[in-house]
This record gives structure tokens, sequence and C-alpha cells, in this order.
């Protein structure tokens, strides 16, 4: 009898072991949270070179335990039609990274500008409550510039341009402001110009090359965050 209670202790004992272990992994894995539209979803590339996707890899490529993250965007989505979803989604307020890039098609659709400040701001400060209202685990991503894509060329790109480094330019200043990182991959963007590796097939958005290279300009900030 003596040894059956023991073997039914020891079990018990492992099998917490275990548990607690598990725990300690899912708690230690870091949750990202990516909101936005086309680029955040990635359109006109494959899942896996979202840039959302490819930022994760290559964390877990420095030995950090990531989840897949959670992606809020579409494409076309304004900064309106991205507060719709976030209120049906419903996200949890706890996670360790939560990304922002939103306000191309307010400038593509000719949306007042004032919309797109005040639901910026208002978005941004939804953003930091998903991250349990940690400022320091928030990130903007600027928008790219499409005027330098064969798409853009057809319209008008100086106006684009002209447009989008208004759109740009408030939403860093909005960022500084509240002590959230702002990170600008417009440059890389323009790169697009004269490398037509880094536009996808739909000649507008970017290939899965040049998510990479955000991913690359994203890291210097982002390491720090979770240390």
């Amino acid at each position: 009898m003596n040894n059956y209670i023991r073997s039914v202790i020891f079990g018990l004992l492992f099998s917490a072991l275990l548990f607690l272990g598990s725990c300690e992994d899912e708690s230690s894995s870091i949750s990202l949270l990516a909101l936005g539209d086309s680029y955040t979803i990635g359109e006109s590339v494959d899942k896996d070179q979202r840039w959302p996707v490819l930022l994760a890899d290559s964390l877990r490529s420095r030995n950090l335990r990531v989840e897949q993250p959670k992606i809020i965007a579409q494409t076309g989505w304004t900064t309106s039609d991205l507060q719709e979803a976030i209120e049906k989604e419903k996200p949890h307020s706890s996670y360790d990274l939560v990304s922002l890039q939103i306000g191309v098609n307010n400038q593509y659709q000719g949306l007042d500008f004032k919309l797109f400040e005040k639901e910026f701001k208002e978005l941004l400060k939804q953003a930091v409550s998903f991250a349990d209202g940690k400022s320091q685990n928030v990130f903007v991503v600027s928008i790219p510039n499409y005027g330098v894509t064969p798409f853009g060329q057809k319209k008008n790109p100086d106006k684009i341009t002209r447009e989008l480094s208004r759109y740009n330019e408030t939403a860093r200043k909005i960022a500084q402001k509240h002590d959230i990182t702002f990170i600008n991959i417009t440059p890389i963007s323009e790169d697009a110009l004269n490398n037509p590796e880094l536009t996808a097939n739909d000649e507008l958005h970017p290939s899965g090359e040049m998510y990479q290279q955000w991913v690359s300009k994203m890291l210097p900030s982002i390491l720090p965050k979770l240390q």
C-alpha cells in the first residue's frame, strides 16, 4: 500500500510540474497585435510574407518565443473601418507588442484630413490599451509611398507623395507626443521606383522582399521593448 501511495503522489507531483512548465512557457511567449490595412495584411503576397509574420519569424530566429501574430487589417480599410473592426473583434488588453499602420485609404479616398487626425489619436489610444496601458510596447509604422509604384505613376505621383508626407508627419507628431515609437519605412518604399522586385505583381503593394526590409528597419526599435 505504501508503494502504491508513493506512486500516486509521485504521479501527481510530476503532472503538476508539467502543468507549471506549460504555464511558464505560455506566459513567457511574446504576443503581437497588428492593426492596419492592406499593408499589414500583406495584400498580394503569401501569408508567410506579411510583415507581422516576418517580424515574428525574425524574433524567433533570435531565440525568442513568439506567438502567431493577431492581425486586424483588411485591404481598403480607412481609420473608421479599422475602428469598427476593433469594436467587433474586441482584442484582449495584454499584448506584448501592438502596431498601428493606417491612413493610406483616407488619403486615397480624399477623406477629410481632420477625420484622420481625430481617429488616428483614438486608434493610438486603443493600441496602448491593448498593450496593457504600456505606451512603450506600441509602435507606429509609417505609410509607404505608393506614388512610386507602377499604379501610382499612372495617377499623380507628386500629389500622392505630398499628401502622404502630411499624413506621416502628423502620425509621427502624434506618436511622439505620447512617447510612442514611430518607425519610418517610407524611404524604403521609395526604392521601388528603381527596383521592381520590391513591388508585388499587382503593381501597387509591397513584395515580400520589401516587407523583409521593413522588418530589418523595425528590429532595432522593437528588440529593446522585449528586454
